[in-house]
């Protein structure tokens, strides 16, 4: 349970910088379009897709280290196993 709080505090933090990052203040507001309400929903949506895929890119990297300790630990008792 603390891992996966720990995933989705990393995701908001880093999808927060991209919001940060890609928010046109930067360029002098320069990409607003005529509705500011829809570029809020365009921001919001995004938001929420970047923690997703973050939290979903932690999931799978924790995955695959754990395969890889795996991995690593059958071969040491296959090595060690061996005269």
């Amino acid at each position: 349970m603390t891992q996966r709080a720990i995933d989705l505090t990393l995701s908001m933090v880093a999808s927060a910088a991209g919001l940060a990052l890609s928010w046109p203040f930067w360029r002098d507001f320069a990409y607003w379009p005529a509705s500011h309400e829809m570029w809020k929903v365009y921001f919001a949506v995004g938001y929420l897709l970047a923690v997703y895929v973050f939290y979903a890119f932690l999931g799978a990297l924790r995955t695959l280290f754990a395969h890889d300790a795996i991995e690593k630990a059958r071969v040491g008792d296959d090595k060690a196993g061996t005269p």
